[in-house]
């Protein structure tokens, strides 16, 4: 059963709380109002809003979440950039995102992944160890450039 359409007022309320709890881009707001029985032109008035009292930006959501999988998981710039296309975040903002990386970080991060997965695969020969680390880093969003680089290194 569909719920009754909350009102303008309340359903605007509801993404301000929504979007001050965390950076959201403008696909999971959609999705949300969509949730809660949100359609047409009062969709997009409160999406407007929404950017206009700024809490909704997705420079900013790109940035932050760019910023945190990278930190958090140790995430690579393909499956950042994947994610956040996943999102519809414009090519714009994800370049923007993708700047919050630092590339000395980045080649810090992928070398402690690399070393992490070596050894967790000591007892392999080192062929299979290296395919299989290099794998791993590649799902994680690295560049296979780098990962060789780094693993031959």
């Amino acid at each position: 059963m569909q719920k009754p359409f909350p009102g303008k007022d309340v359903a605007l309320q509801k993404m301000q709380r929504y979007c001050a709890f965390q950076e959201r881009c403008h696909s999971e707001v959609r999705q949300k109002l969509i949730e809660i029985s949100v359609y047409g032109d009062t969709l997009e008035e409160i999406i407007a809003e929404l950017i206009a009292d700024n809490y909704l930006n997705e420079e900013r959501f790109a940035r932050a979440y760019a910023r945190g999988k990278f930190r958090t998981k140790s995430w690579g710039r393909n499956r950042i950039k994947q994610e956040l296309q996943m999102r519809r975040v414009s090519d714009y903002c994800i370049r923007k995102g993708l700047e919050e990386i630092e590339e000395e970080d980045y080649l810090a991060t992928l070398e402690k992944v690399i070393t992490k997965k070596l050894e967790e695969l000591r007892g392999e020969d080192h062929f299979t160890a290296q395919q299989k680390t290099a794998q791993y880093a590649m799902r994680k969003g690295y560049e296979s450039e780098l990962i060789w680089r780094t693993i031959k290194a």
